[in-house]
């Protein structure tokens, strides 16, 4: 599996700093959760921080859109490095225009599924995506337990991309993800691990990102 730091959890003081462990440590990419007090009920980063993650690294960037109307801002970031850009269908009714914007663009789309969203919900976008977020959480906070009814809604969707031979099809799952999680993650076929204050409250970062990896 993909290990994604989500840089909610950073010390954003030491930005910079955080960034470079998290390369170090092995992170395959940085997951960057935008919110805008609307859509979840919570505000976090913005466009000045997404320019200053894009410069302090290198690293692919993962930009998970929790905001209302992702279509006006979705170009911008983009411009800013974003190499995967994934928003929410119960935040726009141009579901279909974002993942244009988001192709067009460059970037790799993504759909992200709330607890509560069925994976059916999905299927009319299925092979215009290259990537599904299961959030195993409610949005809008880091630090909470992993929903664990949200596992049957991962294998339903495995059964779909093998029947359907989607092999190009990433699974990525977001909240509450220790060393517990990761191994019913990975029993799942997931591909992409999002961890927060996992990572970034370990005291042996690379430890902690190689056990999740290999949970």
């Amino acid at each position: 599996m993909l290990i994604a730091p989500s840089i909610l959890s950073a010390d954003f003081g030491q930005l910079k700093n955080d960034l470079e462990k998290v390369k170090n440590a092995g992170a395959d990419l940085l997951h960057i959760d935008i919110m805008d007090g609307q859509f979840v009920p919570n505000i976090s980063l913005g466009i000045p921080v997404m320019e200053a993650i894009n410069t302090y690294s290198d690293l692919p960037k993962d930009v998970h859109l929790m905001i209302n109307n992702p279509e006006n801002f979705i170009k911008k970031f983009i411009e800013l490095g974003a190499d995967y850009v994934t928003v929410h269908p119960e935040s726009t009714e141009q579901l279909d225009n974002c993942l244009e914007i988001i192709k067009s663009n460059g970037a790799k789309a993504g759909i992200a599924l709330n607890p509560e969203t069925s994976f059916e919900v999905v299927l009319p976008y299925i092979h215009d995506i290259d990537l599904l977020l299961f959030m195993t959480i409610n949005p809008g906070f880091g630090g909470q337990k992993f929903i664990h009814s949200v596992v049957e809604k991962m294998s339903e969707a495995n059964r779909y991309r093998e029947l359907h031979k989607l092999n190009d099809l990433l699974f990525e799952v977001d909240g509450g993800i220790n060393e517990y999680t990761a191994k019913i993650c990975r029993e799942n076929k997931i591909d992409i691990l999002v961890s927060g204050s996992t990572i970034f409250e370990s005291k042996d970062i690379k430890n902690t990102m190689n056990t999740l990896r290999n949970s």
